[in-house]
Formats: structure tokens, C-alpha cells, sequence
């Protein structure tokens, strides 16, 4: 099993019971694996404006920080859910 971390940044024009469902879908993916600690860094301003198809543009993002252990195929799992989300604007999934 190896260490991940992956920092993902949801659409701020939600409300805060869809932030909570998203992130919460996330980490029951990883959850039988082991020990996942997520650590939600609320809303923030973007260094950049985001442009997206189905929302438009993006000045800020709610962020949060996901800390697990899993096999290595699990983090690709974990991406393709994030890639077809259009909810997440911003992921990167880095091994500790």
C-alpha cells in the first residue's frame, strides 16, 4: 500500500450540503482501504479565473485536502470519478 495525497478544488457555486455530499463520495471510495483523513479548507480565491464549459467562469474554489493509504490502482480510480465530476474544477493526486 502507498501514501497519497490529493488536493482537489470544487465549483463555488454550490452549496455547502453538495460540498459535503462530493466530498464524502470521495472518500468512501477509499475508505475500505485503510485510514483517510480529509481536511477541508473552505472557500478561496483562485491565483487564476478558471473557465469551464458547463459553469462558466471561476474566481474562487472550495478546496480540500484528502490524506489516504491504497493500492496503486486506486488513485486512477479516484481520477477518472474527479474527470467526469463537473463539479471539480482542479485535482492533483500526488504519492507521498
Amino acid at each position: 500500500m502507498n501514501n497519497y495525497e490529493i488536493l482537489y478544488v470544487l465549483s463555488d457555486k454550490q452549496d455547502a450540503d453538495a460540498h459535503k455530499a462530493l466530498v464524502e463520495k470521495f472518500k468512501a471510495l477509499v475508505e475500505s482501504y485503510g485510514e483517510v483523513t480529509v481536511d477541508e479548507w473552505g472557500s478561496r480565491k483562485l491565483a487564476y479565473p478558471i473557465q469551464t464549459k458547463i459553469s462558466g467562469k471561476h474566481l474562487t474554489g472550495y478546496y480540500v485536502l484528502m490524506k489516504f493509504s491504497a493500492p496503486p490502482e486506486i488513485p486512477a480510480e479516484i481520477e477518472r470519478q474527479m474527470r467526469i465530476n463537473d463539479d471539480v474544477i482542479r485535482f492533483m493526486v500526488e504519492r507521498v
